[in-house]
């Protein structure tokens, strides 16, 4: 069973509260997306740190629901 893109984007925001987040499908099958997000939570952390804290907040669902996700992270900017 493949996930939704809403699926996928409320897991992260709660995650994620304040991020901003953008969600691809890369290929109109709901089992291959880009996450872009944007958070102050990754602040001090690094790439591989901020991607496992991603997979944290999808609990257990890579591989199954959700096949591949290319993840674009980074530190919120500052205004």
């Amino acid at each position: 069973m493949a996930m939704r893109a809403e699926d996928l984007e409320q897991l992260l925001r709660q995650a994620f509260p304040d991020a901003e987040i953008r969600i691809d499908d890369l290929a109109g099958d709901g089992d291959h997306y880009r996450a872009v997000i944007r958070s102050a939570l990754f602040t001090g952390k690094s790439r591989v740190a901020q991607h496992q804290m991603v997979y944290a907040a999808l609990k257990g669902r890579m591989g199954g629901e959700l096949h591949a996700l290319a993840l674009d992270t980074a530190p919120k900017p500052q205004p």
